[in-house]
């Protein structure tokens, strides 16, 4: 049995932490984390208009493994301005990537399936990936600029504001080969969803609580969807699985932009309560944020969102879920059923909420909320195994 690696999944929080525009008046507190889970939204929004004119052009496994390289890579080299980034890269690129792959060999030595191997040649090959990477980049603008013009709209007057917008306009400018680029830069229905999606940095979790570091919605989500993907790689499981694993475990809490959180508990006080919630969310997707999305993205969104947490898979235009563990590398392992390991995203999902918990607790700030939640999935995943994944001894390397 194995456990999911404790110093990658701790590196992977450091990121809540990493104030983003700490030089600039703002009127909140921009973190890495938070930018981090924007551009992999807004790379899914790429990435599918460029399918959209050239079906199976994107490599899903490299974009999203692109992601999380990147994301590990920018944690290494913490909040550095980005001119002065650029210039280092730009000096010194390859020397800095040396020197983050070998800082993170502990952290991702031991996560199974060539990741650490891929992740050298997302770094050090210029043939790899090249499209994804592109999209990389595109998102990774976009999510600055969604940042910056709250900042600008504050503070506009503020010294060389008006350079760095004419800085991120320009990198914007040349990726404008991507279709995508062009589509959300006309402000229009598929910007929409990207701005619906960006308030769910302003949803804080545990919000009866406080707690540090404070962790959003959005945040949240890309935990839950990069913990999804590596307990994927430990089950050694198909390329299919961990793209929508990832993908489910990213959008699982996107009807919350609707509806805000409403936490287990509260869902499980009165009988029948889940259900009725569940039925509000989809119908509330259904009215206000699928309308963004072409119309040919809706059926694939829905299925991410909901039965979020059911083992589930296609067949034809029929979902079946509540499939086995054991059963979804079987028949239903395969691009046209769309395989979710649910199970997984529902322990992800509790282990994400029982590291923000026990992290606040151990920088020394409580609450019965917070000690009442680390106690009760403590006691739910002791012993819990899903394949050969350990759930019990990664929830206890968290214990505060």
């Amino acid at each position: 049995m194995a456990s999911l690696n404790q110093k990658l999944i701790e590196l992977i929080y450091d990121a809540a932490s990493i104030r983003r525009w700490n030089d600039q008046v703002n009127p909140m507190d921009f973190t890495e984390l938070d930018k981090q889970a924007h551009k992999m939204i807004i790379a899914y929004v790429l990435a599918k208009v460029e399918e959209d004119v050239t079906p199976g052009s994107v490599d899903w496994l490299k974009l999203l493994e692109g992601g999380i390289f990147e994301m590990l890579h920018r944690i290494i080299l913490t909040d550095i301005k980005p001119p002065v980034f650029h210039k280092m890269m730009q000096e010194k690129g390859r020397e800095l990537n040396e020197w983050v792959f070998t800082r993170l060999e502990e952290e991702t030595s031991s996560v199974k399936g060539e990741f650490r191997q891929r992740m050298h040649q997302h770094f050090f090959s210029a043939e790899y990936a090249c499209r994804e990477k592109r999209i990389l980049k595109a998102a990774h603008y976009l999510a600055t600029q969604w940042e910056f013009n709250i900042l600008y709209k504050m503070c506009p007057f503020i010294r060389g504001i008006e350079q760095i917008r004419q800085e991120i306009e320009d990198q914007i400018e040349d990726h404008f080969d991507l279709i995508g680029v062009q589509k959300l830069s006309l402000g229009r229905k598929t910007a929409g969803f990207v701005d619906l999606c960006g308030q769910l940095r302003f949803q804080k979790r545990w919000s009866q609580s406080p707690r540090i570091p404070a962790t959003s919605v959005l945040g949240h989500m890309l935990v839950v969807a990069i913990l999804t993907y590596l307990s994927l790689c430990e089950a050694e499981t198909s390329a299919y699985r961990k793209k929508n694993g990832f993908l489910a475990a990213l959008f699982h809490d996107l009807p919350e932009v609707l509806t805000r959180d409403i936490t287990s508990p509260v869902k499980g006080a009165v009988e029948g309560l889940d259900e009725i919630i569940k039925d509000y969310e989809k119908k509330q997707m259904e009215a206000k944020l699928l309308p963004l999305l072409p119309l040919s993205w809706h059926k694939e969104l829905s299925y991410y969102t909901e039965n979020e947490f059911a083992n589930r898979a296609m067949s034809g235009d029929k979902i079946i879920a509540g499939i086995p563990f054991a059963e979804m590398g079987g028949a239903w392992d395969k691009a046209e059923s769309l395989p979710v390991d649910g199970e997984i995203i529902r322990c992800c999902d509790h282990l994400a909420a029982f590291i923000e918990a026990s992290t606040s607790i151990r920088h020394g700030i409580s609450s019965r909320y917070l000690l009442e939640g680390v106690e009760r999935l403590q006691k739910e995943y002791r012993s819990k195994i899903i394949g050969e994944i350990d759930y019990g001894r990664t929830f206890a390397a968290f214990v505060p």
